[in-house]
């Protein structure tokens, strides 16, 4: 027996109109299914192959910001896709926690309007002792990008640095 993958994580969530719309217009996942009376969505990034990765039902009852997750993780495909959630999330006011090269992914960490951490990454085929977390900037050229990330992980700096 092995597990081959992640089915779904879902959140238990205050707003569910808010949330609804940050993971449906801000994230692009497609709404599969709902049902308002029990306060449920289903999304999915990829609903032609499975119905629902992610699900938002109301019902939270720890204050926002405390830790009920490490983190939601949503892969995406580009580093075009990385540079347009940076803009996406400076244009909308979202809360980054930090943008980062991790040696064999880029990613960028933001919280959602009740406080819980995603983060929306690109694996980079490298192969890369963990953890290593330096800070990039998303704004830089793509070959910028790849320049300042591979001299991150050569410079003979600290490998990992916290998040502020």
């Amino acid at each position: 027996m092995a597990i081959t993958g992640l089915g779904h994580t879902g959140l238990w969530v205050y707003d569910l109109a808010k949330m609804r719309d940050f993971y449906e217009r801000m994230m692009g996942l497609t709404v599969t299914d709902e049902d308002a009376d029990l306060g449920i969505v289903f999304f999915s990034a990829r609903p032609d192959e499975e119905h629902h990765e992610f699900v938002l039902q109301q019902g939270r009852t720890s204050a926002i910001g405390d830790k009920q997750q490490h983190q939601i993780s949503w892969r995406v495909a580009s580093l075009d896709d990385i540079r347009d959630f940076h803009r996406l999330f400076q244009q909308e006011g979202v809360r980054v926690q930090q943008e980062v090269t991790h040696g064999n992914a880029f990613g960028i960490y933001f919280f959602d309007p009740e406080g819980n951490r995603n983060e929306v990454y690109l694996r980079i085929e490298k192969d890369v002792r963990q953890p290593f977390r330096r800070s990039i900037d998303f704004g830089l050229e793509p070959e910028q990008i790849y320049a300042e990330a591979e001299r991150l992980l050569t410079d003979g700096g600290t490998a990992y640095q916290p998040v502020q």
